[in-house]
């Protein structure tokens, strides 16, 4: 497992492979190992390798920096995360822009629940503040199963990370650099509280200093890690607004707190929504109903599925994954539990929603009707 890992992290290390074309290479070669076992005339042969490339790869002088890294999770207790591995968050890997491997110190697991992330602006006004915190508040009275995700920047998105905290909901604090420091420092504490109950999560190794491009690059960690997006607070440049425009480009549902026509730090926000480019939120109860979170009666009488005189295997064994998450699983994450291609469940799933057997709800969740 330690040479796999050293392949894992190594892999990211090369100068000029980004995820995309590691994950191409990976898939051309059938293995990440088989990526530094090549032969490098062979290596050059491969689509967007070429001689430059297929020369760094066969150094594998990036393989002592992983030795290194290793060392350094072991002794943390770091957790891992290579994108073909289940442990990997699903909705990520929706993103084709995804990072290949994830570092993560907490509790919290990465696919399980609804996340939610909270984005705005680093100087946040009283206004933003308290809506910030209400609604964090009322989504932990409301939602059972609930992790609220953001960045750990001064503030909106500390903000988000205290009132989690103070309302006992799991957070994740992305990074834009390693675990090795906390970035800005003054907001350790709440680091460490955060890992009582959710965690810390990057794409970058320790020694990496926390570099404005660093900050931009993980903006897509969280825009592809949520189910739905707020921005509470904005100006009209920023980088809530990059997460924003990430968000919809990930098919993620965005909505934006207004504020007034003449106030600077809500223009990004008005903006967001004058161009249909986020939903207006005003509260939590506006997020839970948009995104149909709410809670169902149990008396509510509901179509039973054994009620189908016919039903396949695959309807079956559908059904059954979907029973045991009463919340719903996202399409992704189903594709992988059933190692079914998402173009054939895809079809399969629709075929089922017009005959009532399960229903499709926002951000490619899909519930059983029970």
């Amino acid at each position: 497992m330690e040479d796999l890992l050293k392949y894992q992290i190594g892999i990211t290390l090369i100068k000029g492979i980004g995820p995309n074309l590691a994950k191409n290479l990976i898939a051309y070669l059938g293995s990440v190992e088989a990526v530094f076992k090549e032969k490098k005339q062979h290596l050059a042969k491969i689509p967007g390798i070429g001689e430059v490339l297929s020369n760094e790869i066969a150094s594998q002088d990036v393989l002592h920096r992983a030795e290194k890294e290793i060392e350094f999770i072991q002794k943390n207790k770091i957790q891992t995360h290579f994108f073909t591995s289940k442990s990997y968050p699903f909705r990520l890997k929706e993103c084709p822009d995804s990072p290949i491997m994830l570092y993560y110190k907490g509790n919290r697991n990465l696919n399980e629940g609804k996340f939610i992330g909270i984005v705005g602006t680093r100087k946040a006004t009283e206004y933003g503040k308290d809506i910030c915190k209400q609604m964090v508040s009322d989504f932990s009275k409301k939602l059972p199963d609930i992790t609220i995700v953001s960045g750990l920047a001064y503030g909106i998105d500390v903000c988000a990370h205290k009132a989690s905290c103070s309302s006992n909901l799991p957070t994740i604090g992305v990074l834009g650099h390693g675990l090795d420091r906390i970035y800005p420092g003054m907001h350790r504490s709440t680091a460490v509280k955060m890992l009582k109950n959710g965690g810390l999560l990057t794409e970058f190794m320790s020694e990496t200093n926390p570099d404005r491009p660093n900050f931009v690059q993980r903006n897509r960690i969280i825009a592809g890690m949520c189910d739905a997006l707020i921005v509470v607070e904005s100006g009209k440049k920023g980088g809530a607004l990059i997460t924003a425009d990430l968000a919809n480009d990930y098919n993620r549902d965005v909505f934006a707190v207004p504020g007034r026509t003449n106030d600077g730090f809500s223009a990004g926000c008005n903006m967001l929504i004058k161009y249909n480019k986020a939903s207006l939120a005003e509260s939590a109860d506006d997020i839970i109903r948009l995104m149909n979170w709410e809670v169902s009666d149990v008396k509510t009488r509901e179509i039973q599925a054994s009620l189908f005189e016919e039903l396949t295997e695959n309807d079956k064994e559908i059904i059954s994954i979907l029973r045991k998450n009463a919340d719903g699983v996202n399409v992704n994450e189903l594709a992988i539990l059933l190692n079914k291609p998402y173009s054939k469940l895809s079809s399969k799933l629709l075929e089922m929603e017009f005959k009532g057997l399960v229903k499709c709800l926002p951000g490619g969740m899909y519930k059983v009707v029970k």
